[in-house]
């Protein structure tokens, strides 16, 4: 069956507020948040009808449908892979759309990251993550063990091959906290990044500092999907879906892809790429605004080269000084601050503020806006997303 963009669309968006101690459950802010975009997008919670949300979440489906009694789902499933799957999310819920599967499908993510006893990040054996990644062995006995860890082993590749020097990163993370800066609902809103303080702030793991990394947060995220037709009727201007796209490339583990011949870019995303943009029939110069994946700020300029809008190597000198990557640049991102200034909601937060974009109402607002972009976790089997504005 042959692609045709802008068939679905976005038309509800829900958020709870980012926090470092919410003091309640994932399952009452995935509700809150659901709650949240059917109001958003004019509906009643009666009219959801499917449901996506991540293998990793507490918050489980039947949880959700007895919580906020919605009557029937006729679709459900889950994405992988964390933040990787965060686009993916809404891939399924095109699919289930396209399909007749459901009519409102609502993807959502809550995760409770900064006050659970136990962070994403840490190693638990008890966790099936691990257990079921037999690869992992090779590496978590030798220290290993985190997220920061198997990133800073790319970008120390990436930062030799290229002669990058330390500090090169730190445009990335000043213009995401300028973007929050602006934004209320950011962890970050009113804290400013100086280069001293970036340069001060501790080595997590050689060669990322503290403020090369995403910030963990209590939150919830929810995204409803529907047709265009139904869209033309509610309460929202849509946000049309002209292309979204998983990836997944030969001999890739989850995160630590170490034994690639090449482990200074990222195949996954440059595949997925190629597919997204002839999905919507446009070139990486055609987008107005991008919320790249910055779990860790050398995330950037790598999706930067993935994905053709700078050449290999290039994507450090794209960021440098900031000014192509600020809101006037020839490349706004991460205009909410992104996950390493408004908070870490495993990349759903970028796609609200890519809806956010298209509708016009970012407290980081880019001028005539016709193409969105987000992407979901690099490192990891991926995906990708272009919205519209028409």
């Amino acid at each position: 069956m042959e692609w045709v963009p802008d068939q679905t669309a976005i038309v509800g968006i829900g958020q709870t507020e980012i926090s470092r101690n919410c003091g309640r459950t994932e399952l009452k802010m995935a509700t809150e948040a659901i709650l949240a975009a059917v109001e958003d997008a004019g509906l009643n919670i009666e009219d959801i009808d499917g449901m996506v949300n991540y293998t990793m979440d507490t918050a489980e489906q039947i949880e959700i449908v007895r919580s906020l009694g919605i009557p029937n789902l006729s679709f459900f499933s889950k994405t992988p892979y964390g933040g990787g799957g965060s686009c993916g999310t809404i891939a399924h819920a095109v699919a289930a759309v396209t399909a007749g599967l459901a009519n409102y499908v609502v993807c959502v993510r809550s995760i409770r990251d900064a006050s659970s006893p136990v962070k994403i990040g840490d190693f638990d054996s008890s966790k099936s993550s691990y257990d079921n990644n037999v690869y992992w062995g090779m590496y978590l006995p030798y220290g290993l063990i985190t997220p920061v860890s198997w990133i800073g082993m790319y970008t120390q590749r990436y930062m030799h091959q290229y002669g990058i020097k330390d500090g090169a990163f730190y445009p990335i993370a000043q213009v995401n906290r300028e973007n929050a800066n602006r934004n209320p609902n950011a962890l970050f809103y009113n804290q400013k990044l100086t280069y001293e303080q970036y340069m001060d702030s501790p080595i997590n793991v050689t060669p990322l500092r503290r403020h090369d990394c995403c910030v963990n947060i209590d939150g919830a995220v929810a995204i409803i999907v529907t047709s265009a037709e139904r869209a033309k009727h509610l309460k929202q201007r849509p946000a049309y879906i002209s292309g979204v796209v998983q990836g997944m490339s030969t001999n890739g583990e989850q995160m630590t892809s170490f034994y690639r011949p090449d482990i200074t870019g990222y195949p996954e995303i440059e595949e997925y790429g190629k597919k997204l943009f002839k999905m919507a029939g446009i070139t990486p110069h055609e987008i107005d605004v991008a919320q790249f994946y910055d779990a860790f700020s050398s995330e950037v300029p790598m999706q930067l080269e993935a994905l053709g809008f700078v050449g290999k190597g290039e994507g450090v000198d794209f960021c440098e000084g900031g000014h192509r990557i600020r809101p006037d640049g020839e490349l706004p991102i991460n205009t909410s601050g992104g996950l390493m200034s408004e908070g870490y909601v495993h990349g759903m937060n970028l796609i609200a503020e890519g809806v956010r974009q298209v509708r016009g109402t970012s407290t980081t607002q880019i001028d005539h806006v016709e193409h969105s972009l987000v992407t979901g976790g690099p490192g990891v089997p991926t995906a990708g997303l272009i919205l519209k504005r028409r």
